[in-house]
C-alpha cells in the first residue's frame, strides 16, 4: 500500500547515503571547483589565480568520472521518489552540472590542443557555475531543513550524525584542494627581476627645464610608469608569441619588418657609435626610445659592448619587440618617443621557458623543465587569457597619435646644445593633409594603420575586431605586422627571415601596386602610382635648337611628405635619358655612376642639414644640426615640376641627295630621325656617401672587396618620342658638287630645376 502511494519508491537508508565517501568527495570537489572558478573569474590576476587555474583543471579532470558515477548512482537511488521541489532542484542542478562539465572539458581541450578558447564556452562555464550554486545549495539546505523538522527518532539521529560527517568531509576536500593551491603558490619561485639601475648608471642632467627632474631615460622623452627600470626579459620574448603557436603568423610578419631590425640596423648602429664617441654613450638614449626601447628601459644601453655580447642582448636582437610596443599606455604627439610604458604582467612559465630556451641554445641539450614550462605557459595564456588581452590589446593602438610618439622627431638644446629644430614629422604632415577628416567624417579619414598595417587573411587568435568602423569580430583578418614602408635595403642585408618577400612587397608599395581593398573607396586602387611622374616633351625639335622638357611629379597615395624620414639619408630623384634611334645617349641627368653616386646637378628631393658653422651634415650626425637648407619634398596631393633642356642634335640619315650646281633651292627637309625620352622617378633608402662612411668605420665588413650600394626602385616611368627636323624650311645655295647631308653633332645638356 505504501509502495503504491510512493509510486513504487523503495526505502533509502539516508544515513548510509550521507556517510558515503563518494558523496562528500564529490560535494567537496564540486565546492572547491566552484570556489576556485569564482576566484579565477573575480579576483585580480596573479600567481594565486594562475595556480588555481592549473589545480582547478587537474582536479576537474581527475574527478570527472567519479563525480559522473556518483550523479548517476544518486539518480538511480532517488528516481522513483515523489516529484517535489527538492527533486526539481536536484534535476536542474544535475543538468546545469552536466553543461558545466562539458564546457569545462571543452575549455581544457582547446588550450591543450588549440590556440584559443571559445568565448561562448567560457560564458557557458561561468554562468552554469552560478546556476549550479543557485540550484545545488537550496537543494541541500531544503533537505537539511526537512530533516530538522522531523521527529528526533533514533534513525533520524543517525542521519543527523551522518550529515555532520558529510559536512566535515566536504570541508576537508575543499581544504585539501586549497592546500594544493597554496602549496603550488609557495613552491613557485618566480625569476628575480632587475628593478634598479646599475651602480654606474649615468643620469642625464637636462638643460631644458621642460624635461623636469624625473626623466632617468633622458634625453629620450620615454619613461616608465614609476621611472624605474624594467627588466629586459619583461619586454623581450617576441619569438615566444610565435613558438606558442598562437601568433605565429604575426611573428613571421614582424621578423623582416623595420620594427624588428630597428636596433639591428647597421646604419643605425654605426651612427649611434659615432654619436657615443663624440658625446658619450649616455647621449644615445636619445635614439633608444624609438630604436632600442628594451635596452633603454632596462638601463643596459651600453653601445661599447663587444659584438659577441651585443648580439646576446634582448634589445639588439628584437628592436621594437611585441611587448615593448603593446605595453605603451600613454602617448603624446610631441614626438621623440614621448610615451609611458607599463611593465606587462607575465604568466607562469614565460620567463622560465625563455631561460630554458637560452640554455638550450648554449648547450644544445633539451630538458623536461623546458617542456613543462612551455606547457604551463601556453595553457595558462590560452585558458586564462583575460590579463593577456587586457594588458596587450588597447583601442589606443588604432589612433594615429599612438604612432606620432615615434614618427615625429626633433632636436633641441639637450641634443645639439643650441635650440629646437624639427626633423621628420609624418604625423603633422598627415594631420594637415587631405587624408585627415576627423571633424568632418571619421569614415573618410585614411589613418596610419589602414595603409601600413593592411588587413590580411588570418587564422590568428587576434583575428577580428569589433572596434573598427569597417570590421567585425569574426571577419577572419588581422592587421599585418610587416609595417611595409620604404626600406628595401636592410631586410636583405641583415638576411632576416622572410626578407625576400618583405623586399618584394616594399617594391610593390613604392610603385603603388600594393592592393589595400578596405580603403579603395577613399584611397586609390592598386596600379595607380604612389607618386607619379608626367613627362611633357615637344612633339618635334630642330637640330641645334634647345629642347625643353618638363616632369611633373605628383603625390597620389602618400599620407605624408614624400619622401619622408631622414631626408639627409633618403634619396628620391628624377632620371631623364634621351637616346637616338640607334640607342646612343644624347642627353642624361639623374643617372647613377658605377660607384653609386647620382650625377651632380640632378633634380633631387632632399634636405641638407647644417651645423652652427653652416657646414653640411652628411653622416646623419643630427646631434650637431641647427637647421636645414635646400629642403624639397612633396606634400600629400601636391605636385612639383622639374625642368630640363638640351641642344637637339643633327641626326644622320641614309638619304643622299646630289643637287645640280649653280642653283638656289628652298625645300621642306624630311624628318631626320627620332629621339626617345625616358623619365623615371627613382628612390633609394641610403645615399652612397653615407654607405661609404659606414664601411669606413668598420660596418658592413662582410662586403669586404665588394661594392655595396643601396638598391634603387623605379617608382614610375614615362616615355615620349620627339621627331627631329620635321617641317623645317631649308633655303640654301646649291653646292658646286653633290654633297651629303650633315652628320650628327654632339649635344650639350643643361639640367634645370
Amino acid at each position: 500500500m505504501a509502495e503504491s502511494k510512493n509510486h513504487g519508491a523503495r526505502r533509502v537508508d539516508r544515513a548510509v547515503e550521507w556517510r558515503s565517501r563518494l558523496a562528500f568527495a564529490t560535494a567537496g570537489v564540486l565546492a572547491f571547483l566552484t570556489l576556485t572558478g569564482l576566484f579565477i573569474w573575480l579576483l585580480r590576476f596573479g600567481v594565486f589565480t594562475q595556480v588555481s587555474v592549473l589545480v582547478h583543471t587537474a582536479i576537474g579532470l581527475l574527478f570527472f568520472v567519479p563525480a559522473t558515477w556518483y550523479c548517476v548512482r544518486h539518480w538511480l537511488v532517488y528516481r522513483r521518489h515523489p516529484f517535489a521541489h527538492i527533486k526539481l532542484l536536484g534535476y536542474l542542478g544535475v543538468f546545469v552540472l552536466l553543461a558545466c562539465a562539458i564546457s569545462g572539458l571543452v575549455l581544457t581541450w582547446q588550450p591543450l590542443f588549440g590556440i584559443r578558447i571559445s568565448y561562448f564556452w567560457r560564458g557557458v562555464h561561468q554562468w552554469t557555475t552560478v546556476a549550479l550554486i543557485a540550484f545545488a545549495i537550496p537543494h541541500i539546505l531544503l533537505i537539511v531543513q526537512r530533516d530538522a523538522r522531523a521527529a528526533m527518532t533514533e534513525a533520524l539521529a543517525s542521519v543527523s550524525a551522518a550529515k555532520k560527517r558529510f559536512g566535515w568531509g566536504t570541508l576537508g576536500w575543499v581544504v585539501v584542494g586549497f592546500a594544493l593551491v597554496v602549496l603550488g603558490c609557495y613552491a613557485y619561485m618566480p625569476p628575480r627581476l632587475i628593478t634598479k639601475f646599475p651602480p654606474d648608471y649615468d643620469l642625464w642632467q637636462p638643460r631644458n627645464p621642460l624635461y623636469g627632474k624625473n626623466l632617468p631615460f633622458a634625453p629620450s622623452l620615454a619613461r616608465t610608469k614609476d621611472n624605474k627600470p624594467i627588466d629586459a626579459r619583461l619586454l623581450a620574448g617576441s619569438e615566444d608569441c610565435g613558438t606558442a603557436g598562437c601568433h605565429e603568423q604575426i611573428v613571421n610578419e614582424w621578423h623582416p619588418s623595420a620594427h624588428r631590425y630597428s636596433a639591428l640596423d647597421k646604419a643605425f648602429q654605426a651612427i649611434q657609435l659615432t654619436m657615443a664617441k663624440q658625446n658619450g654613450p649616455t647621449s644615445t638614449r636619445y635614439c633608444g626610445g624609438c630604436h632600442d626601447p628594451i635596452s633603454l628601459f632596462s638601463g643596459t644601453k651600453n653601445i661599447f659592448t663587444d659584438e659577441a655580447q651585443l648580439t646576446a642582448l634582448h634589445g639588439y636582437r628584437e628592436g621594437i619587440s611585441c611587448l615593448s610596443c603593446h605595453s605603451i599606455r600613454q602617448t603624446d604627439i610631441r614626438g621623440n618617443a614621448q610615451f609611458v610604458v607599463h611593465a606587462p604582467p607575465r604568466y607562469i612559465g614565460e620567463l622560465e621557458y625563455d631561460a630554458a630556451t637560452l640554455e638550450y641554445e648554449k648547450t644544445k641539450k633539451d630538458s623536461w623543465e623546458k617542456g613543462a614550462w612551455h606547457l604551463a605557459r601556453d595553457f595558462l595564456i590560452r585558458a586564462y587569457p583575460r590579463e593577456h588581452v587586457a594588458s596587450l590589446s588597447k583601442v589606443m593602438f588604432k589612433k594615429p597619435e599612438y604612432c606620432a610618439a615615434c614618427h615625429k622627431q626633433f632636436v633641441d638644446e639637450e641634443v645639439n646644445k643650441v635650440g629646437w629644430v624639427q626633423l621628420q614629422n609624418q604625423f603633422d604632415n598627415w594631420k594637415a593633409s587631405k587624408w585627415a577628416h576627423h571633424r568632418e567624417d571619421p569614415r573618410r579619414t585614411t589613418e596610419c594603420r589602414e595603409c601600413h598595417m593592411p588587413l590580411v587573411p588570418s587564422h590568428d587568435p587576434a583575428a577580428g575586431d569589433a572596434y573598427d568602423y569597417n570590421r567585425s569580430p569574426n571577419d577572419g583578418k588581422h592587421r599585418s605586422h610587416r609595417f611595409v614602408a620604404a626600406n628595401q635595403l636592410m631586410p636583405g642585408l641583415l638576411e632576416l627571415p622572410g626578407a625576400d618577400e618583405q623586399v618584394r612587397l616594399t617594391e610593390q608599395w613604392l610603385k603603388g601596386e600594393f592592393p589595400i581593398p578596405e580603403i579603395e573607396d577613399k584611397w586609390r586602387k592598386a596600379g595607380v602610382p604612389a607618386v607619379s611622374i608626367q613627362l611633357i616633351a615637344p612633339p618635334t625639335a630642330q637640330p641645334s635648337q634647345p629642347v625643353h622638357l618638363r616632369c611633373v611629379i605628383t603625390s597620389n597615395k602618400v599620407g605624408h611628405d614624400f619622401p619622408t624620414g631622414p631626408l639627409d639619408i633618403i634619396q628620391a630623384w628624377v632620371e631623364v635619358v634621351v637616346k637616338d634611334e640607334q640607342g646612343k645617349v644624347v642627353y642624361k641627368t639623374g643617372t647613377v655612376d658605377k660607384e653609386g653616386f647620382i650625377k651632380p646637378g640632378s633634380f633631387i628631393f632632399k634636405a641638407e642639414p647644417v651645423d652652427q658653422s653652416g657646414n653640411l651634415i652628411d653622416r646623419h650626425n643630427l646631434w650637431e644640426m641647427v637647421g636645414v637648407r635646400n629642403r624639397r619634398a612633396l606634400f600629400p596631393g601636391f605636385s612639383d615640376t622639374a625642368e630640363f633642356s638640351f641642344l637637339c642634335p643633327e641626326l644622320r640619315t641614309d638619304q643622299r641627295k646630289i643637287l645640280p650646281a649653280e642653283k638656289h633651292y628652298t625645300f621642306k627637309a624630311p624628318s631626320t630621325g627620332k629621339l626617345l625620352v625616358t623619365a623615371k622617378l627613382c628612390y633609394r633608402k641610403i645615399d652612397q656617401f653615407l654607405l661609404n662612411f659606414l664601411r669606413s668605420v668598420g660596418f658592413f665588413s662582410e662586403f669586404k672587396g665588394k661594392h655595396l650600394t643601396s638598391p634603387i626602385t623605379d617608382m614610375h616611368e614615362q616615355q615620349a618620342v620627339i621627331e627631329v627636323g620635321s617641317g623645317r624650311l631649308v633655303s640654301a645655295p646649291a653646292p658646286s658638287k653633290g654633297v651629303r647631308e650633315p652628320g650628327r653633332r654632339a649635344s650639350r645638356g643643361v639640367s634645370g630645376g
